[in-house]
């Protein structure tokens, strides 16, 4: 985490391209630094692709970089999250303009609008136990293209895929997942794009950075480089090729529970 004296990035500065010395050479160094969510993904995107989207339930999504996919009008999409938000929110709103061809998580409940589309055909939806999907993504992201699990063995889960034995055990193959696109939210950042997460927001985000092809995320906090602690640092900035701050982060509670008054 940045220390409460670290200063933040004066952004009218940090979208402006530095340069380096790179064995006695100035060199133009990567600048992963963008305004705003919209020019952050600028021709990233194109319809037929698959994203990966961090989070769980609400908590730790890409809000600000779900709702500029909304704007851009993409269509066809391959979803993989462990679940799609809930009506209006998070995922949902791209089931509200039926950009979501096909999902691959591991709960879809808590959403109306996918259960009409689910049963009317129109959206495709591949479940995986949950863990399955995690390592799913993380396999992809660590270069290992499948792996064996007892889970889903003798189950729904296992139909048309391929099965083997290991120490008399039956095993259930997985194929890793790469997506075209990730897209996470983290806590703090500095501008080579090393990443922080909070607490339980960090949840699917730090798999889901590594198994991007390009993966963009936003943040909370940026700071210049060598402000955060490095043994606190959970995503190297080498997974991250696009940065795009959001100081106003809108986090929604998916379920409050209070306790009644009395």
């Amino acid at each position: 985490m940045a220390s409460p004296s670290s200063p933040l990035v004066d952004l009218s500065a940090a979208v402006v391209i530095p340069t380096a010395t790179f064995g006695g050479r100035k060199g133009s160094v990567m600048n992963k630094v963008y305004a705003d969510a919209h020019s952050a993904l600028a021709g990233l995107l194109k319809d037929g692709m698959m994203i990966m989207a961090g989070g769980f339930g609400l908590c730790g999504i890409p809000e600000t970089l779900i709702l500029a996919i909304r704007d851009s009008g993409v269509k066809n999409l391959t979803v993989v999250s462990n679940n799609c938000g809930v009506d209006g929110k998070g995922l949902g709103v791209l089931l509200d303009t039926r950009q979501i061809k096909k999902m691959i998580a591991s709960y879809v409940g808590e959403n109306k609008t996918f259960a009409q589309q689910f049963l009317a055909n129109e959206l495709e939806i591949e479940f995986n136990p949950q863990g399955t999907l995690a390592e799913r993504v993380r396999a992809g992201g660590a270069g290992i293209p499948a792996f064996y699990t007892r889970t889903g063995v003798g189950t729904e889960i296992a139909k048309g895929k391929n099965e083997d034995e290991f120490d008399g055990q039956r095993y259930v193959m997985e194929r890793g997942l790469v997506a075209d696109l990730s897209i996470v939210h983290a806590h703090t950042a500095d501008t080579e794009g090393n990443l922080v997460y909070r607490k339980t927001a960090r949840n699917f985000n730090p798999v889901m950075a590594t198994a991007g092809k390009v993966t963009v995320a936003e943040v909370e906090h940026l700071v210049e480089p060598g402000n955060i602690d490095p043994d606190h640092i959970i995503t190297p900035g080498i997974y991250v090729q696009r940065i795009v701050p959001v100081p106003n982060a809108v986090k929604y509670i998916e379920q409050r529970t209070v306790r009644p008054r009395k």
